[in-house]
């Protein structure tokens, strides 16, 4: 039985997988000609799959060799490029055999004995000139490769190309992370920072891989479905495209969820309902792709693009701005449209979850004391308590954020998160330039008739910053909006004071109530 794979390439007899090559159609007129170009894409989405596909079919024409194979062993090589040049080397041969290439096809063994800094090249030349088929080369992981040696591996590369009609692969095909056009490694400078120029400018073309269309995530179910008869509805299909935006590990890991780990089995249909706790398992156990990401969030470059997203605050666009904001989007945290915006809900929900964590970790209230015996939640009782946890702990807890610009919106979440998880659910929205966060609790109850129901609290967060006016009156306006969005009478604002020199917190922090231009009553809270 197939299933929807989460862990490694994909394969056609495992694994429910869309035909890969139409992934990349710009790749197969490039190889045609002879070119070398680089394909880039951010992890688990299909990359290695879609090299293994295309070398496959291109050898099984007979017109070509092709090997794919991975150069992630040369990332212990560090700057030690004639360790890397031999174990690139070591790689492509292990491809070849895998691949159960004829004897005539076969790479010399042992590769020709040289000096560091050209053994690549000249086993390269060597093998081309000895195979009676033009060679087809896809380099994966080749980022894995650092300072010298990345330059060195693709100054070989290079040379190799511009030597042609001389003996050397018919097409060079380099896949990584991110884009190795602009890639910098020069001799003393950080091989983490990505720059202008690079020694493999003799690339064609710089290809991405794409996630999925909404299309293609009910092409790929509906393999399943043909397969077990089991359905996903429409609306659980659109649910899983909303949650990841198509991105492809997470459209195969909320099916997996609902398929396998849930239990829910054929014939009964996958619905909406269940991908929404796919959503969430999945958010919880933050499995390995999710905390590879998470990782990166405190790095500087990632910070200075996240950060202000979360603040909604105009990022500093200073001269590095562009090649941190490219790093991120190579990483697949953030998407490639403008305005910038983290890639997916999930993703967004998660870096929300981490970086409020540390809040969460020290909250004491106990959630059950927060609801009514009626089954609904105390959202003032909430509010008064969180006064109190602001009151005593604000200030060492904001002050620990690495987060600087949105601590404060970070321990209300996690203040919430805390109060609200297992019961309900939060849904946050923020972005660049928004001035906010916008935050929705739901949280299941039943009506007078003792009918299921869902009860709606909504808040939005702003920050009076030092030098600014008092964002009360835009708030009021943006919460009017917000809340005719929801279809709300009332709401909460809360307004974050940051400016120095103004009463103590304790003294600052207050519950009161406003009204809306539109003439809605509505709880403030200025902290």
């Amino acid at each position: 039985m197939k299933y929807f794979n989460t862990t490694g390439p994909c394969l056609a007899d495992r694994h429910y997988l869309l035909p890969p090559q139409p992934r990349l159609p710009q790749a197969r007129p490039l190889i045609d000609e002879g070119r070398f170009f680089v394909v880039h894409a951010p992890r688990q989405t299909g990359k290695t799959t879609t090299l293994a596909a295309l070398a496959g079919q291109l050898t099984l024409e007979g017109r070509h060799l092709a090997v794919r194979f991975s150069c992630e062993r040369a990332r212990a090589a560090g700057d030690d490029y004639a360790a890397a040049e031999q174990m690139v080397l070591q790689a492509i041969r292990e491809g070849v055999i895998a691949g159960n290439v004829p004897a005539d096809q076969m790479p010399p063994d042992p590769w020709p004995e040289t000096s560091p800094g050209s053994m690549l090249r000249r086993g390269l030349t060597a093998w081309a000139s000895r195979c009676p088929l033009p060679l087809v080369l896809f380099f994966d992981e080749i980022d894995a490769l650092r300072g010298d040696s990345l330059i060195s591996v693709l100054s070989q590369l290079r040379d190799g190309y511009t030597a042609r009609p001389a003996p050397f692969p018919h097409s060079v095909v380099l896949c990584g992370l991110r884009d190795v056009r602009d890639y910098k490694a020069a001799s003393g400078g950080d091989p983490e920072r990505l720059g202008t120029s690079s020694p493999f400018n003799i690339k064609a073309a710089s290809l991405r891989i794409d996630d999925f269309t909404v299309d293609e995530v009910a092409e790929l179910y509906g393999q399943h479905t043909s397969a077990t008869g089991q359905k996903f509805t429409s609306s659980a299909v659109q649910r899983a495209f909303e949650a990841s935006q198509g991105q492809p590990w997470l459209v195969n890991a909320l099916a997996y969820e609902t398929t396998r780990a849930m239990g829910i089995a054929p014939p009964e249909p996958i619905t909406d309902a269940h991908m929404d706790q796919a959503v969430e398992r999945l958010i919880v156990t933050r499995a390995t792709h999710l905390d590879s990401l998470v990782a990166r969030l405190h790095e500087p470059r990632i910070q200075r693009i996240v950060e202000p997203l979360i603040a909604g605050e105009l990022p500093d666009q200073d001269a590095t701005y562009d090649e941190d904001l490219s790093y991120a989007r190579d990483l697949g945290l953030t998407s490639q449209a403008q305005p910038v915006q983290v890639a997916n809900p999930i993703y967004q929900e998660v870096i929300l979850r981490v970086l409020a964590g540390g809040t969460e970790s020290v909250v004491t209230a106990e959630p059950r004391s927060f609801v009514t015996r009626g089954g609904r939640l105390d959202f003032r009782r909430l509010l008064d308590e969180f006064v109190v946890f602001w009151k005593l702990h604000g200030e060492i807890l904001s002050s620990r954020e690495t987060y600087h610009e949105a601590a404060c919106q970070l321990v209300f979440l996690g203040f919430l998160h805390r109060v609200v998880n297992g019961g309900g659910r939060i849904d946050r929205e923020y972005g660049v330039g928004r001035g906010r966060i916008d935050v929705v609790v739901r949280w299941p109850c039943v009506d007078a008739n003792e009918e299921p129901t869902s009860q709606w609290e909504a808040v939005e967060l702003k920050v009076h910053h030092p030098g600014r006016p008092d964002p009360l009156p835009e708030g009021l306006t943006q919460l009017d909006g917000y809340l005719d969005r929801l279809g709300l009478d009332t709401g909460t604002l809360i307004i974050f004071d940051r400016r120095p020199n103004t009463p103590s917190l304790p003294d600052r922090t207050a519950l009161s109530t406003a009204r809306t231009p539109t003439g809605r009553h509505i709880t403030l809270l200025r902290a």
